[in-house]
């Protein structure tokens, strides 16, 4: 098992369990993370593509232009009075004010003529006064007609009696202390919303209404609040179409300018026991949250909707057909009368084009919605990043996590930026974002802590065994390393001293312990050279392993030339031990390639890294071999198919070793090719083994004698010479195949 792997279902657990927090965090307080969703939500307005309003709504502003021209705000009621004329003679569909008229006009010189002294007595219903008659008959009435009829409140009123069009805005105080002035507005039940079914909805309750004074009111098409409720960070992001007050429901200005425009169809709320199900205006369906808000589709700064100063349009200098059948919102954009707002597109925003926009959202069905069920989507997209993340990541290296990561937390703003865009749904991007975050951090330290432990395990098992190289290697990836056992193609070498029981009787042990292990370091140092692991020292015995822990695609050449150079390595020892008196050594080596076991084998307390199965112990046999061919380096089949065209080899016999019942051939490795003399005596061996197998005993032993003249201390010429004598004498049975069977 590759320790990459290792683990799998703590990594799982741990994903799962951050996005169990997450989905934990989100039923019980969805707004806990609130700030940074409201953030994503304006990004996505600001990253769309420009959106069209409609053509139906226009705004009237009190500008800085208007304050020049007309006058400081606030203006005369004669001089809306006859705002309210032009726009009419304009042939505006609907007039809404985003003002409320609650307090009467000012009559200070109309009060100053009847407080006068002489007609104070008479209004106190005196004939004289002061020796005086009066006032004329009837002057009393004509001043009272007068007042009538130069009153601005009135003037107002017949103004937007003679318009039928208008729409008065009022609002709602939401504070407990605040105290309530009421007028006609809450008689007129064509404002009140039609309730289709109760149920216990979380609605914006109102404890006190500001409402326009009767004289004003009582003859105007229709009234809307026009309330607007920021979210936490003060942005406007949605517009409560539904306001209880007194059991009552009501309805924005923005919905009743809307309604009049459309000739007064039905208004009407749905509501359940969760919340509002469903608000109408005649056919058209406006989603809404359980709270009865409309998100509001904002399609840029300020502006989108045409803006007409209120001086040019009283002063005749706009065209009519820019205003004909147009829903007028008449609202201030000046900066010294403050209502302005923040937006996701600005942090100065008119309040009446948010009105403008709810209207054309609603008008042009132009919405951006999310569906209560979406609720149920953010936990599963949440708890599914958490069981993706905790399958993927284990998988990867850190680039291709960081790119997995990204890929899937990019796709997912992605897929939501899209659906915002093309499809008007708003989906939770700030839970599955910071939940595939924390999590893919979380599985790192995780990853790192486990490396680390692995690392240390890794340096405990192979830092004496593996060379420098190997070790560094091991370090950096450690993914690459399999702990597990597995089955694997690798070449095992074995080499073991001659004689070193015999040899070691002659030497005190302390010199014994120092011999060997200057032996033993100098063959060490030529594994580690060629990427060995070295396996085990077996008393003066060598085991090393080639294609593990690392692979190694030129396992079988690597053991090879390690072989080849351990005897280079003893030739020179030998020189220098000769000079201090010390015994000569002689070793064998036996190398074998195929299939074999590699892992921990061991127990829970002590364990070795290692390899088993019969191709080491081929291994090990073959290394034995070499006492009875006189020879260094056997390998087998396997081996010299791998190197055949690389060094210098020849086919050494064909040989069944103890407790094996198939034969196999074997061969002696001599060197790099290049030996003087070596090639000839190769090619001559090997013709006199042909001849030999040919049962041609006489000719054989020829061909073998001619190999020892060229290579005089043959010992494999001398042995086939010697059984090539004895079949001549005695031959064998007519079934025999060269095979040669040892005991060893």
């Amino acid at each position: 098992m590759n320790i990459k792997n290792l683990f799998r279902p703590s990594y799982l657990k741990i994903a799962v369990g951050i996005s169990a927090l997450f989905a934990v965090i989100y039923l019980i307080s969805p707004s806990f993370f609130e700030l940074l969703e409201l953030k994503t939500i304006d990004a996505r307005f600001r990253s769309r593509p420009p959106v069209a309003a409609g053509k139906e709504v226009v705004i009237a502003v009190i500008d800085e232009k208007s304050l020049d021209e007309i006058g400081r705000w606030p203006w005369p009621r004669t001089t809306i009075a006859r705002l309210v004329d032009v726009l009419t003679s304009y042939g505006a569909g609907v007039i809404a004010f985003d003002i409320v008229f609650s307090e009467p006009s000012d009559h200070s010189e109309i009060n100053a003529l009847l407080s006068l002294p002489a007609l104070e007595g008479f209004n106190q219903g005196k004939r004289k006064y002061k020796g005086t008659d009066g006032p004329p008959p009837g002057f009393i009435d004509y001043i009272n007609k007068v007042k009538a009829d130069i009153d601005p409140d009135v003037q107002l009123g017949n103004a937007i009696k003679n318009s039928a069009r208008v729409v008065l805005g009022y609002f709602f105080h939401f504070d407990k202390d605040a105290v309530s002035k009421e007028g006609l507005e809450l008689s007129h039940n064509y404002h009140d919303v039609e309730v289709l079914k109760q149920g216990e909805a979380n609605i914006l309750s109102a404890s006190a209404i500001e409402t326009n004074i009767d004289v004003i009111a009582k003859d105007a098409k229709g009234f809307g609040y026009y309330n607007i409720v920021p979210d936490s960070d003060g942005s406007v992001r949605w517009d409560p179409l539904v306001i209880k007050y007194k059991d009552r429901y009501y309805a924005p200005l923005s919905m009743q300018a809307l309604r009049a425009y459309l000739g007064d169809p039905p208004l009407s709320i749905k509501l359940s026991d969760y919340g509002v199900a469903n608000i109408k205006l005649g056919e058209t369906s406006i989603p809404v949250d359980e709270s009865g808000r409309l998100f509001i589709n904002y399609y840029g700064g300020q502006k989108i909707f045409p803006h007409y100063s209120i001086a040019d349009i009283m002063n005749g200098r706009i065209e009519k057909e820019k205003l004909k059948d147009k829903i007028v919102l008449i609202g201030s954009t000046a900066i010294g009368i403050y209502d302005m707002r923040v937006t996701p597109f600005e942090g100065i925003y008119p309040g009446v084009e948010i009105h403008a926009t709810v209207i054309d959202n609603i008008l042009n069905k132009q919405f951006i919605v999310r569906p209560q069920w979406f609720g149920l989507l953010d936990i599963l997209v949440i708890l599914g990043i958490g069981v993706i993340f905790g399958i993927v990541i284990p998988r990867l290296n850190v680039v291709a996590g960081i790119l997995a990561v990204i890929s899937i937390l990019g796709g997912y703003v992605y897929l939501s930026a899209y659906l915002f865009n093309n499809e008007g749904m708003l989906i939770n991007i700030t839970y599955p974002v910071l939940t595939g975050s924390i999590a893919y951090l979380c599985l790192t330290l995780y990853r790192y802590a486990l490396e680390a432990r692995e690392k240390k395990k890794i340096k405990n098992t192979f830092q004496y065994y593996v060379a420098a190289p190997v070790m560094e290697e091991l370090m950096k990836h450690p993914e690459k390393l399999k702990l597990g056992g597995e089955e694997k193609e690798l070449t095992v070498l074995f080499s073991d001293i001659r004689r070193f029981t015999t040899i070691s009787e002659g030497l005190r042990p302390n010199a014994v312990i120092n011999f060997l292990n200057e032996y033993l370091t100098a063959m060490s140092d030529v594994v580690f050279k060629y990427q060995g692991y070295l396996d085990k020292y077996i008393g003066d015995a060598i085991m090393a392993v080639y294609g593990a822990p690392l692979m190694q695609e030129d396992h079988a050449k690597k053991a090879c030339l390690t072989a080849i150079e351990m005897m280079d390595r003893l030739n020179s020892m030998r020189q220098a031990w000769e000079a201090r008196g010390l015994p000569h050594l002689d070793i064998g080596i036996g190398i074998n390639t195929g299939n074999m076991v590699v892992g921990n084998i061991g127990s829970e307390q002590k364990y070795d890294y290692t390899v088993i199965g019969d191709n080491v112990n081929l291994a090990s046999r073959l290394e034995g071999l070499n006492k009875l061919y006189g020879t260094n380096i056997i390998i087998s089949e396997r081996v010299q198919k791998e190197i055949e065209r690389e060094l210098l080899w020849r086919e050494l016999d064909i040989v069944q070793v103890k407790g094996k019942t198939e034969a196999k051939i074997i061969y002696e490795l001599i060197g790099r090719k290049g030996i003087p003399h070596m090639e000839e005596a190769v090619e001559a061996f090997h013709k006199a083994v042909r001849y030999y197998r040919e049962r041609r005993w006489e000719e054989a032993e020829r061909q073998f004698n001619a190999v020892i003249d060229l290579k005089p201390d043959d010992t494999p010429s001398k042995l086939y010479i010697q059984r090539s004598r004895q079949f001549i004498t005695n031959p064998p049975p007519d079934n025999w195949q060269g095979i040669f069977i040892t005991n060893r």
